[in-house]
């Protein structure tokens, strides 16, 4: 069996590139999806078992994954990390996760602050005094 590996990278403003075996990176080729119709949707989501649709029961009961938790997942830090660099007390970042609790909106939009850029957001309180 003939396999081709690629190696892709997504960039912070959301473009992937393929990086190439000497390190450089170059842009994939754009090409525009065939647009499909929505039957044609539900036949290729039925056909694939590892990504058939959910039933409406399924989606009742499915258990919803927080925002922040994804976000901190894609910045591969863990909780303690999470809470530590960006100044959210611990028990209030597991609420949050847990779903015991809701950011409020000051903190919904210090949320997307640190989803727009994170690094920025690190340096920034680092040169913050306590």
């Amino acid at each position: 069996m003939n396999e081709t590996i690629i190696t892709a990278r997504m960039h912070k403003d959301g473009t992937v590139v393929e990086v190439l075996a000497d390190g450089s990176e170059r842009p994939f080729p754009k090409q525009p999806m065939r647009p499909m119709t929505e039957e044609e949707i539900h036949a290729a989501a039925v056909s694939d078992p590892d990504a058939l649709p959910m039933t409406e029961a399924e989606l009742r009961t499915a258990r919803r994954v927080p925002r922040v938790k994804t976000m901190r997942r894609a910045l591969h830090l863990t909780q303690e990390e999470f809470a530590a660099r960006y100044h959210i007390p611990l028990g209030t970042l597991r609420d949050w996760e847990q779903g015991r609790s809701e950011p409020d909106q000051t903190a919904k939009a210090y949320l997307k602050v640190i989803d727009a850029n994170p690094e920025a957001i690190y340096q920034a309180l680092q040169s913050t005094p306590h």
